[in-house]
């Protein structure tokens, strides 16, 4: 397998409405630093993937609004590199038109389709792990999802279920089920099982066998970007594409093409994996103090408060007292305060403020 052969998209055009009010929808999450790292998330998303391929094989697939902050947060990135999504159609549109792009260029392109927002501890697990999946699906027809080995029962995460007793090369295994987000019990019987998985949603195939999965089971949504044949990277392509793409239907990868296909496989990991996806993920994987409180600012003052997530700007004094298990996010023109056990309701506090106040705050 040659390392020229392998291209990564990174998925970043998403809100993080969840990281409300740190993240807008004019600087998202994944071009923010939320634990204080030194670096944003796709920053870090980025250098990982460095040593996976070269750089001119990273392409970033993102909102035209967001394209001026990526290049500002990754100047060496070429704008050839820089896909514009026209719209936000969820994944599998977004999958099959870098398919599309990819086999006009190299028909033996190996993708990796990976969110801007993970957290990954153990970098060089992760690395092992990359490679592994990529020289598997260079020789087999195969779509392979990065499977986590779960440390909780998490109802946050979607689920893969894998067969256990017939674990194939570099320790591959055939997906059973998905499951998507499950209730507590549910998710206590599947850590129980063992042959379970968190569904990281980091997808690896070889560009042949993802668009036949596309003719497929979604041969509408295939034929659309099809159109554009002979345009793909050229000059022409952008035009193209912006009025292709209002065509495509709002589906993810997952339920239009991995819930349905035969050959999807995963391999199971553990590399210290987060999708940093809510401020519970993010109090999760803080430094905490001795009541366990993961407080950013330098002005904060916490007395007898316990397990709270607190971040607020450095130049304003914040003075918490008596709250247990809360979020509070303070922002220059917004304060958010609310239980640590409902903040995956914040999308729905957003939709709130968005019928009474409008645009004003998002």
């Amino acid at each position: 397998m040659s390392i020229q052969n392998n291209y990564v998209a990174i998925m970043a055009g998403g809100i993080g409405s969840r990281f409300w009010p740190e993240s807008r929808a004019a600087k998202p999450k994944q071009f923010l630093d939320l634990l204080g790292t030194g670096r944003s998330l796709i920053q870090w998303t980025y250098l990982r993937f460095r040593t996976i391929c070269p750089k001119e094989n990273i392409y970033f697939i993102t909102n035209q609004h967001y394209i001026g902050m990526l290049k500002e947060q990754i100047p060496e990135i070429s704008d050839d590199n820089i896909i514009s999504e026209p719209s936000r159609k969820n994944t599998a549109p977004c999958a099959a038109y870098f398919a599309h792009k990819m086999i006009a260029k190299n028909p033996n392109a190996n993708i990796i389709m990976s969110p801007a927002d993970h957290l990954i501890m153990d970098e060089r697990a992760f690395e092992r792990a990359m490679y592994e999946a990529l020289d598997y699906v260079a020789h087999h027809s195969a779509l392979l999802t990065l499977g986590i080995k779960p440390t909780r029962p998490d109802t946050g995460y979607g689920y893969i279920q894998i067969e256990t007793e017939n674990t194939l090369d570099h320790g591959v295994a055939r997906v059973k089920t998905f499951t998507e987000k499950p209730s507590l019990d549910l998710a206590r019987t599947f850590l129980k099982s063992g042959d379970f998985l968190w569904n990281s949603g980091i997808f690896i195939w070889n560009v042949r066998s993802i668009l036949e999965a596309f003719e497929k089971f979604l041969p509408e949504l295939n034929e659309v970007f099809t159109q554009a044949e002979g345009a793909y990277n050229t000059e022409r392509e952008a035009g193209i594409i912006a009025e292709l793409y209002p065509q495509c239907t709002n589906i993810s990868i997952d339920y239009g093409i991995m819930e349905k296909a035969k050959n999807v496989f995963s391999i199971p990991a553990y590399f210290g994996w987060c999708d940093l996806g809510t401020w519970d993920s993010a109090y999760d994987n803080s430094q905490k103090d001795y009541l366990g409180n993961a407080v950013y600012g330098k002005n904060v003052m916490v007395i007898d408060a316990n397990e709270c997530m607190i971040k607020a700007p450095d130049d304003k004094l914040v003075v918490v007292q008596g709250l247990d298990q809360f979020v509070l996010i303070d922002t220059p023109d917004v304060l958010l305060v609310c239980e640590r056990a409902r903040e995956q309701q914040i999308k729905d506090y957003v939709a709130e403020v968005k019928r009474n106040k409008g645009d004003k705050y998002l």
